[in-house]
C-alpha cells in the first residue's frame, strides 16, 4: 500500500492550494482517506476525512475552507484549501482507514510541507 501527497508548496495568505493523494494496493470505494497536518512542535491533527461511501467530515477550524473529495476512478483523494493562513503552515499527510472514525495506524504518506507565508 502507498500513498503519495502533492502539491504543497509556499502561498500567499489569503491563498488556495489543492493537495492530491495518490493510492495504490487498497482502493478509495472500501477504505477512508484523511488529511492531517503536523505544525513543527504540534502534535499530529486530523482535518478531514472522506469515507468510503463519500461521506465527509471536517475539524470545525478548518469547516468553510478546506474541502475534500475523491475521485475513486484515480484512487485520488484531494484537499482543496482557501483563505489560507500562516498557521496553517504544516506538512500536511494523508492517510488510509476503514473508518473515519478510527486513528491511522498503518497506511500514511510520506507528507508535503504547506507554508502560507507573505
Amino acid at each position: 500500500v502507498q500513498l503519495v501527497e502533492s502539491g504543497g508548496g509556499l502561498v500567499q495568505p489569503g491563498g488556495s492550494l489543492r493537495l492530491s493523494c495518490a493510492v495504490s494496493g487498497i482502493t478509495l470505494d472500501s477504505y477512508a482517506i484523511g488529511w492531517f497536518r503536523q505544525a513543527p512542535g504540534k502534535d499530529r491533527e486530523g482535518l478531514s476525512c472522506v469515507s468510503s461511501d463519500g461521506s465527509t467530515y471536517y475539524r470545525d477550524s478548518v469547516k468553510g475552507r478546506f474541502t475534500i473529495s475523491k475521485d475513486n476512478a484515480k484512487n485520488t483523494a484531494y484537499l482543496q484549501m482557501t483563505s489560507l493562513k500562516p498557521e496553517d503552515t504544516a506538512i500536511y499527510y494523508c492517510a488510509a482507514v476503514l473508518y473515519c472514525t478510527s486513528w491511522p495506524d498503518k497506511y500514511w504518506g510520506q507528507g508535503t510541507q504547506v507554508t502560507v507565508s507573505s
